[in-house]
């Protein structure tokens, strides 16, 4: 049922009733708000002990919290008419009472999923499916209801949806939006995915894979609470501006409190303020080094040339011979435990022999008489010895520092230029005032995870994951020892020296080499037209993957020529793009951004630079646009682009799958496709 079809009074009638029944769920939500903040005045006054007082307190503001701060937006965007009821289809579960039935019902509960799974040949129980049409950007206002489409799945009727198509070419402007409404069969059985199986998706350019990604989050905090809140989850993105982007998507979907992170902030435990040459990053980004610091690690664990161990035990002593000293610490290093749980275990061990003497004397002995043995002067002074305390900092710094010390830690794994590469030019006085580069926290985080445990999450969500590097997967990997991982990238988008050209690759080093590769090649966001221009540079990259195809047949490229004018050509091909509604990304080599800005702030067009969300016009270094949209993109001097780095072409092909509407490439060059 649309504007046109059936008559208008019957659409009119439909609407009328619509709108009411959203002024109804507005209602009961507010209600729902209140109910809340209530809740936590009255489970402050609770009898309980302080600590169950504490807890019931903490969960009550949570909730009220969480309530307060849902976005303003439409209530429901879809309904499902089966022989039994009618459900509204929604972001959150929106009733009146506990016990009555909902007005609105959760997009993730088992019972929404026919919404978008039914079809004229499977409706799966489903007599009608009504999709709703909002105004664009409405606050939730019921007179903001403008249209309602409905597919008659019982008559076998089943036709691509106008709503769906307009809310996917809607503008955009401001963060990410969530895809509840549009989600396609195939991206809903990514998201509805068991918690224990990890996946990686290779998605094309504007297939939703990053959305995706955030939707099955809210998925898994809805359907597992409880094991989500114990584990945690944790979403990976690129940098901040990317998080910035697709900070909104969670919480409009009523979830907060999902830490949202670039991997360098996870590990960052000192600031980055040294740099590497590309070789040295390299290097350090190579998954030998994980060997390297293994053995640098543990080389400073031995038990040769030890003395037999005295301890004192008021007018006794006990005596460790120093052949039973070494077998313990030979014994401990077999087993190959957390560096940390190795130590403690050589002091039990000790402790132990010791014990055995004390009660073959004198009976059993007190858990009192042990702790004090295990902290007698001889026996800590005898662990620091075999097995000293380090800080991963210390054992670091010391590699990239002593030539020796890497030479032997190095020893067939690196070779000599590799070896140079990574020592230090001007060494620090000192660990403690090292200049720790962005490659160096990754070593630092290995070594972490040598020496003991870091925090777990239950799933972590990596997105633009063919970036990674083999070091920083296995500091992911350590995030997740048991825990599961939605894997999000695009072999053919990966810029950074060290990008994946095989998922196998990626997911072996993160620790899941079992997790299906699921590939979503059908683009919803990017034209035709501009899918076509960017499959003709995929034949160029060094990589496997399948051609995009796009659904929208709408969209525009245009290819304008700049001459000796450059900056000028960038400046007409802007004034073009806000001719029409949306945003406009321009995006140039980093090199290039400046003079960019500087001639459009001179033809009297202010521009925004990436971390201002919302602007209309935006400039872009090619370097961090990978992640975002616009409607309109300018593309200027590909050329300059594909030669700013190595892998240029890929980076290229990012820039040039930005555009939502309309892409004009400008340039003076000849182009590179």
């Amino acid at each position: 049922m649309t504007s046109a079809d059936p008559a208008p009074p019957a659409l009119r009638e439909s609407l009328r009733r619509e709108r009411a029944h959203h002024d109804r769920c507005r209602s009961a939500l507010a209600a729902m708000v209140d109910g809340a903040q209530e809740q936590v005045v009255t489970g402050e006054d609770v009898s309980a002990s302080g600590a169950d007082a504490e807890v019931l307190g903490y969960r009550l503001r949570s909730r009220a919290k969480e309530m307060r701060e849902l976005p303003e937006g439409p209530l429901f965007f879809g309904r499902l008419d089966t022989a039994e009821q009618s459900l509204h289809i929604g972001r959150l579960r929106i009733s009146e009472d506990v016990a009555a039935p909902p007005l609105v019902v959760d997009w993730r509960a088992p019972v929404s999923r026919a919404f978008y799974q039914a079809s004229a040949g499977d409706p799966q129980g489903v007599a009608v499916r009504r999709r709703f049409g909002w105004a664009p950007y409405s606050r939730g206002d019921s007179a903001d209801l403008t249209g309602l489409e409905d597919e008659h799945l019982d008559r076998g009727e089943s036709r691509a949806s106008d709503i769906v198509a307009r809310e996917i070419e809607r503008p955009r402007v401001g963060p990410m939006r969530d895809i509840a409404a549009t989600i396609q069969p195939e991206q809903d059985d990514l998201v509805r995915g068991d918690l224990g199986v990890s996946v990686c998706v290779q998605g094309a350019p504007g297939t939703g894979k990053t959305a995706v990604g955030l939707h099955r989050a809210a998925y898994l905090l809805y359907t597992h609470p409880q094991r989500m809140k114990r584990g945690g989850l944790l979403i990976l993105g690129p940098n901040r501006t990317f998080l910035s982007y697709i900070s909104q998507v969670l919480p409009a979907l009523g979830e907060t409190g999902v830490r949202q992170s670039t991997l360098q902030e996870v590990i960052g435990v000192h600031p980055v303020r040294g740099t590497d040459s590309e070789r040295a990053a390299v290097v350090k980004h190579d998954a030998r080094m994980a060997e390297v610091l293994r053995r640098a690690l543990y080389a400073r664990v031995s038990g040769e040339g030890v003395e037999p161990l005295s301890v004192d035990d008021g007018s006794y002593r006990w005596r460790v011979g120093a052949g039973e000293l070494v077998r313990i610490v030979e014994g401990v290093r077999r087993e190959d435990p957390p560096y940390g749980i190795g130590r403690e275990r050589v002091r039990m061990r000790v402790v132990r022999c010791i014990q055995e003497q004390a009660e073959r004397r004198a009976g059993p002995q007190s858990n009192a008489w042990v702790q004090r043995i295990s902290r007698a002067r001889a026996v800590k002074a005898y662990v620091d010895a075999v097995w000293p305390r380090v800080r991963p900092e210390e054992v670091v710094a010391h590699l990239l520092v002593d030539g020796q010390v890497l030479a032997a830690a190095a020893d067939g794994l690196l070779d000599d230029d590799e070896q140079r590469a990574l020592l230090w030019a001007k060494p620090p006085r000192s660990w403690k005032s090292a200049r720790w580069s962005a490659a160096d926290l990754v070593l630092l985080d290995e070594v972490a995870g040598l020496v003991g445990h870091p925090e777990g999450y239950g799933h972590v969500v990596v997105d633009e994951a063919q970036d990674l590097s083999p070091m920083e997967c296995r500091a992911i990997a350590r995030r997740a020892p048991f825990g599961s991982l939605t894997v999000l990238g695009d072999l053919a988008q990966g810029t950074t020296p060290w990008a994946a050209r095989s998922w196998d690759t990626v997911l072996r080093h993160l620790g899941k080499p079992d997790a299906a590769v699921v590939p979503l090649t059908t683009g919803f966001r990017v034209p035709r037209a501009v899918v076509a221009l960017a499959n003709r540079l995929l034949e160029r990259l060094d990589v496997d993957v399948p051609a995009g195809r796009s659904l929208r047949r709408d969209g525009e490229l245009r290819v304008r020529e700049a001459g000796a004018d450059l900056p000028g050509a960038v400046v007409d091909a802007v004034r073009d793009a806000l001719g029409h509604e949306g945003s406009v990304g321009v995006v140039a080599a980093d090199a290039d951004v400046e003079r960019v800005t500087q001639a459009l702030g001179a033809a009297g067009i202010r521009s925004a630079g990436p971390e201002e969300l919302g602007a209309r016009v935006t400039v872009v270094p090619a370097a961090l646009v990978k992640g975002l949209e616009y409607d309109h993109v300018v593309a200027v001097e590909p050329a300059a682009i594909a030669e700013a780095e190595a892998r240029g072409l890929h980076r290229l092909y990012v820039v040039l799958t930005r555009a939502v509407s309309r892409l004009e490439v400008v340039h003076g060059r000849p182009l590179p496709f």
